[in-house]
């Protein structure tokens, strides 16, 4: 075997493993709370100051152990060298997506665990609505198809949107005639 035939498998093992869309070894993102903070401030609650002063302070609405669970999830699972310039707000949607979730079902303590488990109900848009002795009802048919393929990623607006990007940036290359 000859050097030049040494130099070409590397090659074609290089060229393989990134048209494969597999990650290289170590490859991980660097996405940061901080980032977040600055990109959705959706995310952030305005507390006032017990000071004399008055003024506000600014707090995550999502509860800092589980903002840098969902952070690191984001820099497992969106790779800066997949998403190429796409992939910072990719990581941001990622993160705010489960963020929302989240909020979905946050109570800061519960009385019984009907109530928890009230929180926990998937529900999707009014489908109708009626004011007198009050009555509501939910179509959670787009959830319950959107989970068929995508999972929960359509319970959101952000995982919605980063299904879409996602479907962009594993689509191969496009002839144009």
């Amino acid at each position: 075997m000859t050097t030049r035939d040494n130099r070409m498998g590397a090659l074609f093992q290089s060229a393989k493993a990134a048209a494969a869309n597999v990650p290289q070894p170590g490859e991980r993102g660097s996405y940061t709370a901080d980032m977040f903070r600055e990109d959705f401030p959706q995310f952030t609650v305005r507390v006032p100051s017990d000071a004399e002063g008055g003024g506000e302070t600014m707090k995550d609405a999502v509860p800092e152990k589980m903002l840098e669970l969902f952070i690191s999830q984001a820099n497992d699972s969106v790779l800066p060298g997949r998403w190429s310039s796409l992939w910072r707000y990719a990581a941001g949607l990622y993160v705010a997506h489960f963020a929302a979730l989240y909020l979905k079902t946050y109570a800061p303590g519960s009385g019984s665990a009907a109530q928890v488990a009230v929180n926990a109900q998937n529900t999707g848009t009014v489908k109708t609505a009626s004011m007198g002795d009050t009555s509501i009802s939910y179509d959670n048919s787009a959830v319950t198809a959107g989970t068929e393929k995508w999972g929960s990623w359509n319970a959101t607006q952000y995982g919605s949107q980063l299904v879409t990007m996602a479907r962009m940036v594993g689509m191969g290359g496009m002839y144009v005639i």
